[in-house]
């Protein structure tokens, strides 16, 4: 688990912009039981959720379409609440960062690490408004 005081910006990079934290496999649940679009990112201490998936993400609120909630955990940190996202992010291996568009509860869009991992801010956040575009 990393310490409070070191990821404390890096969850202020998200919840600045309205994300909101989810600590505890309830409030995943209840999150993801909201009628409607959900975006969860799955936030990280790594390189590349500092410089490609937070912008990704705080960029993709720009478009005209957004989720109707928007939710962040935290992994090697909110452990419960990571594990709990994870679960309804199945078939998808966990991978952090990652980022997935709920409707109604069900997943209808995946960002994979792999889909983060160098690539620019831009390209995240246009992938994203596109998912939006075809759910929100």
């Amino acid at each position: 688990m990393y310490p409070a005081e070191l990821v404390k910006p890096m969850r202020e990079d998200l919840t600045k912009v309205g994300f909101e934290e989810l600590h505890t496999a309830e409030a995943v649940e209840t999150a993801l039981s909201k009628e409607g679009t959900t975006l969860v990112v799955v936030n990280s201490v790594c390189g590349c959720a500092a410089a490609n998936a937070r912008p990704g993400a705080r960029q993709s609120l720009q478009n005209a379409k957004r989720p109707d909630h928007i939710v962040t955990v935290f992994a090697g940190v909110d452990k419960e609440a990571v594990d709990a996202a994870r679960a309804h992010m199945v078939p998808f291996p966990p991978s952090s960062p990652s980022m997935a568009l709920f409707k109604d509860g069900e997943l209808v869009h995946m960002l994979e690490r792999h889909h983060i991992e160098g690539r620019p801010a831009e390209l995240i956040a246009e992938n994203l408004m596109d998912a939006y575009n075809d759910h929100c």
